[in-house]
């Protein structure tokens, strides 16, 4: 089971909203928008992700973190480290 089944309906709102906002900027590509338009934007677009993803890791380690260190072995480790890769990611972003 997925860590943000609580939260799911507000990550489909929050992921259709950006599918929107994409849209919007394609529509502005297609209609020659003035270049810093278009950028802001994007920038919007990738703030938008980058909540989305924070949201999702908050998730994560609330529930599948939590459970597995609850739990202890090596499945603690394995979601840790799982956990700290995808903040890595993230942060390269």
């Amino acid at each position: 089971m997925a860590g943000y089944v609580q939260q799911k309906e507000d990550i489909i709102r929050r992921l259709r909203r950006i599918e929107g906002q994409v849209r919007g900027v394609q529509r502005m590509v297609d209609e020659d928008t003035y270049c810093i338009d278009v950028l802001t934007q994007v920038s919007a677009i990738n703030a938008a992700l980058q909540s989305c993803a924070v949201a999702l890791l908050d998730e994560h380690l609330s529930c599948c973190v939590t459970e597995a260190i609850e739990a202890g072995g090596d499945q603690a480790k394995v979601k840790v480290g799982e956990a700290s890769k995808a903040i890595a990611r993230l942060i390269r972003t």
